[in-house]
């Protein structure tokens, strides 16, 4: 794909964002092949674990002026449309099957911000900067902030969404937008030894079930909660990998999922 790379090594998929030239900002077609990509890595049996990364200096700069330009000429269905095919790309980080780790080397600036907050993780380089600049420019930030809010809150999103401003990776990582500050030289291994030591030492089952249940139970009223997890717990003792893991813990033996 022209602004995508792909590319799946030791149980790990490698999604690129591969625009420099733009700062890797989003338009209508990097959208659509981050979709295909992240597809591509859900479908593949061979990948446990994706890391979401880019080129150049830039993480992602969000929108395409060009895109922005373009989209004032549209009707509100068109701009609904083009609205939903974000939220398509959002939802399909989010909801993953498989753990995605947000690599973020340069800055990433409103829907660039976006891509990292739907992430599992962020690990970033202290250079990097991270913000939401959408009410400087006249936009809403409306489908990124409905994820931002469910990771670090509203009273800190708050903060990020109102006042436009760029901060620090030291000060997301404060506001938990950011789980791990690393050297850019180091920061490549780092995300690599996250990948690694999750692949090897968690089962791939219980981290999809894992994940989707903190997708979902938030949203939803006590007992309902209560009620699906119980039955969550239940499944889960029924599965291969429970067994395999229970039984590896009672005999004593190292496993590697």
């Amino acid at each position: 794909m022209p602004n995508v790379d792909y590319s799946a090594r030791d149980r790990i998929g490698f999604i690129t964002l591969n625009r420099p030239e733009k700062r890797n900002a989003l338009s209508f077609e990097l959208i659509d092949e981050l979709k295909q990509a992240f597809r591509t890595a859900e479908a593949d049996p061979g990948v446990k674990v994706v890391v979401l990364r880019a080129n150049g200096e830039v993480f992602c700069a969000g929108a395409d002026l060009g895109y922005l330009q373009k989209l004032q000429g549209y009707s509100f269905e068109e701009n609904l449309a083009d609205s939903n095919h974000l939220r398509e790309l959002l939802l399909t980080i989010y909801t993953l099957t498989k753990v995605v780790i947000a690599q973020v080397h340069g800055h990433a600036i409103a829907g660039g911000c976006g891509l990292a907050s739907v992430c599992d993780f962020v690990y970033a380089a202290p250079e990097s900067k991270f913000g939401y600049t959408e009410v400087r420019l006249g936009f809403v930030p409306a489908l990124v902030m409905t994820f931002l809010i469910r990771r670090i809150g509203e009273s800190r999103a708050k903060e990020l969404l109102l006042s436009g401003e760029l901060i620090s990776a030291v000060s997301a990582a404060g506001m938990g937008l950011v789980n791990k500050i690393v050297k850019a030289s180091e920061l490549e291994s780092e995300v690599n030894s996250l990948a690694n030591m999750l692949i090897t030492q968690n089962s791939s089952e219980s981290l999809a079930r894992t994940k989707r249940l903190i997708g979902v139970l938030p949203s939803m009223p006590l007992e309902q909660a209560l009620d699906l997890a119980a039955r969550e717990n239940a499944e889960s003792r029924t599965t291969d990998d429970f067994k395999k893991g229970v039984s590896s813990f009672l005999e004593k033996k190292k496993l590697t999922w």
